[in-house]
């Protein structure tokens, strides 16, 4: 799966995994934080996100401090996941 393509699914998969009503795809952007200012998501979602990658790519994060590198925006998201399948 390329870059772009991805990046458009994981807004998607972050939207329906962390119940983000009213929010659209379209309205989130590959570097918008995913917490704090951004879509102030909370450690709950956090947990949900790894969930997602876990799920859907079957990839696991192993610790919290990589999470935390990991679960920034969308691009760290997308580039994580390429890079691991790149690596199977």
């Amino acid at each position: 799966m390329e870059y772009n393509e991805l990046t458009e699914k994981l807004k998607g998969e972050i939207i329906s995994y962390c119940n983000l009503v009213g929010v659209e795809p379209s309205s989130i952007k590959n570097d918008t934080p995913l917490f704090g200012d951004g879509l102030a998501l909370d450690s709950i979602d956090s947990i949900e996100l790894v969930v997602l990658i876990e799920r859907e790519y079957g990839i696991k994060i192993n610790s919290a401090t990589d999470g935390r590198k990991i679960l920034v925006d969308v691009d760290h998201m997308a580039r994580f996941i390429i890079d691991h399948k790149a690596n199977a």
